[in-house]
């Protein structure tokens, strides 16, 4: 039994109850559309709960790029002192300007909740597409999936290369169009909505590479994993666009390229309350 085995289960019932809603409104049961929407309802779901968290990281963000200032004239003010006193007033004063400004270290929760959720479906399709019945996807389910077909390739099939060359394109063209998508949200949606500011060029260098990789691992993955979950990445990089573009067009981080793009106008989320600094609450 894997750790996982709980948010399989969770997955299993979403894309059940899906099916038989969409069933239960005529839809064909062993229809690569119907199955197409259910593994969509996942994404809709899974993504709208993080919206929560996702608002935090973009004030996260924010709240990072009002307080850098601040922290770049700290590290001036104790530049050269190493001794302890001087060490933990430094750490003491960045506590105290991280909690003036709303700074949060679970900026990147969102994606690490993510991750799990992703291991989670590909078992799940894993053991689908070997005939395996998962909590509420019962095995009359998982033998309809096996039937599904998305452009005449079964939804449980692996890798490129199938029967023909209509299997190449259909699932090389869902990992490439993922890909594709992937990148130019990473290059010209998430990169110009990130503070580089006081970022080591290395660190930097390696940002600039990110994109790349990414759309890379997505067409390396698109080989070993069901086509089912391909199309579930697929949905999901839509909606990441979609959303990194809000983002990016009404909410950037200040003094990135996308506010200076957009100019001083734009509304922003809004931002925690400032805590009192110590000095004030002593006063």
């Amino acid at each position: 039994m894997s750790v996982l085995d709980p948010l399989s289960h969770v997955l299993a019932a979403v894309v059940a109850g899906a099916h038989d809603g969409l069933t239960a409104l005529g839809a064909g049961e062993s229809s690569g559309i119907t199955w197409c929407l259910s593994i969509a309802a996942v994404v809709v779901i899974v993504r709208s709960a993080l919206l929560p968290l996702t608002i935090h990281t973009v004030r996260n963000a924010h709240a990072a790029a009002r307080a850098r200032p601040h922290l770049r004239a700290l590290a001036q003010e104790y530049k050269g002192r190493t001794d302890p006193d001087a060490v933990r007033a430094q750490m003491a004063a960045r506590r105290e300007i991280s909690a003036e400004h709303g700074m949060s270290r679970l900026g990147c929760l969102p994606l690490l909740v993510q991750i799990p959720i992703w291991i989670a479906l590909y078992h799940l399709l894993r053991n689908a597409a070997n005939g395996k019945a998962v909590g509420l996807l019962d095995a009359g389910q998982v033998d309809a999936l096996g039937r599904a077909r998305f452009a005449g390739v079964g939804l449980t099939d692996h890798g490129y290369f199938g029967d023909g060359g209509a299997h190449v394109l259909v699932v090389l063209g869902l990992a490439a169009a993922t890909a594709a998508l992937g990148f130019v949200t990473q290059r010209y949606l998430v990169m110009p909505n990130t503070s580089v500011a006081d970022m080591p060029e290395a660190m930097a260098s390696a940002q600039r590479l990110v994109p790349f990789l990414s759309a890379g691992g997505i067409l390396v993955a698109g080989h070993v994993v069901p086509v089912a979950l391909v199309f579930y990445w697929l949905c999901g990089a839509i909606w990441t666009f979609t959303q990194s573009a809000m983002v990016w067009r009404w909410f950037p981080t200040p003094g990135t390229p996308a506010a200076e793009r957009h100019g001083p106008s734009y509304a922003g989320l809004p931002a925690r309350e400032p805590r009192a600094r110590a000095t004030d609450e002593l006063a």
